[in-house]
């Protein structure tokens, strides 16, 4: 083979496995999570359109929502999640957890796009049922949780929602109120599994005097490494009035085709 026709070939090979890796894009993905309780601020009002404004402010594509109320007494009949979605022009997904005042209380999703599948998975939890609910995306998958204040159910959690973590071949990223702080056991235990993406000094509750970290934005690590899916991430913490908890919201950066 003449040396020029070795060359080529030799290009041609390089470029074989150099292009699919530059082929992937980096798309800017960016994520509330938040406990609304309910929707009631810290001036005992109930105000939906407040929370979508927080939203709305935040350019937030996809937003994990815990302690949503749906046609109850205390929020006058109305269907909480679709209202701040209606208000924030995004799509409503809910997972009612128990029965409450003459409705519904659970926990939902918020998105720019209407998911390509949901699914309700439920979890353990003795002073009240609690959920995961998982929502598909074409190049990702949001989960949202609210766990239990017992640190067993919490730690008997993990196997589960690790199983559902498994079962996608994209992203996974878990969002809510886990009532837990990191250095907890159950936190280094999820760290085994989970990149937790906001600091232990992103304090979250209470909203007028934070001092602990008990809201979350992870993602499951990937087969190979955290690097071949996530290319930057970053977090804050929001406003204070909405709610008894302060919404935590992240602009993360994920490799996809």
């Amino acid at each position: 083979m003449k040396r020029t026709n070795f060359l080529l070939l030799a290009i041609f090979m390089a470029a074989a496995f150099v292009l699919p890796a530059q082929a992937k894009r980096v798309r800017t993905l960016r994520l509330t999570s938040y406990n609304i309780q309910h929707g009631e601020g810290l001036d005992k009002k109930i105000d939906h359109e407040r929370i979508a404004r927080i939203l709305k402010k935040a350019h937030a594509e996809v937003a994990a929502i815990q302690e949503v109320d749906s046609v109850t007494r205390r929020n006058g009949g109305v269907y909480g999640l679709e209202e701040i979605g209606r208000k924030a022009k995004m799509c409503s997904t809910y997972a009612p957890a128990i029965n409450f005042q003459g409705g519904k209380y659970g926990i939902g999703i918020l998105s720019e796009k209407q998911p390509i599948s949901v699914h309700r998975i439920s979890l353990p939890g003795r002073e009240e049922p609690r959920m995961l609910l998982v929502t598909e995306f074409k190049h990702y998958v949001v989960a949202c949780t609210h766990l239990s204040l017992t640190e067993e159910d919490r730690l008997a959690s993990i196997p589960l929602i690790v199983e559902e973590a498994r079962k996608w071949q994209k992203p996974f990223l878990l969002m809510g109120d886990l009532n837990d702080e990191p250095g907890s056991p159950f936190y280094e235990e999820m760290k085994k599994y989970f990149l937790f993406m906001n600091p232990s000094y992103d304090k979250t509750f209470p909203a007028n005097a934070p001092n602990i970290c008990i809201d979350h934005v992870a993602m499951f690590y990937p087969t190979v490494s955290p690097t071949a899916t996530l290319s930057y991430y970053r977090t804050w913490v929001g406003e204070e009035q909405a709610s008894d908890h302060r919404p935590l919201h992240a602009k993360i950066g994920i490799y996809c085709e």
